[in-house]
């Protein structure tokens, strides 16, 4: 099954948040390792965004809510670990 938003299709869930959201989801949630110059940016851009729209979060929060009771399957978790591999033993004799 594709999921579109318009005209484009969303492959992830990062491409739908993204779709859904008009703007990129980093802009909201930041990324590892930014300098404080880049979060003080990206919170004015973001500040400016809410201001020309201030019903934005709970437009977000009803679109979430929708898009989650829709496809449940869309935010199944994948766990980010494998299992430990269990470790060899040294064979007797055989030093380790």
């Amino acid at each position: 099954m594709r999921t579109y938003i318009g005209r484009q299709q969303a492959i992830s869930t990062e491409d739908f948040a993204e779709l859904a959201l008009g703007t990129p989801v980093e802009l909201w949630l930041g990324v590892e390792g930014e300098s404080d110059e880049e979060r003080a940016a990206r919170e004015d851009a973001a500040r400016d965004i809410l201001a020309d729209d201030p019903d934005l979060p709970d437009d977000l929060i009803r679109m979430a809510a929708q898009v989650i009771e829709n496809n449940p399957d869309l935010f199944d978790v994948i766990p980010l670990t494998r299992p430990a591999r269990r470790r060899r033993t040294a064979r007797k004799g055989v030093a380790a």
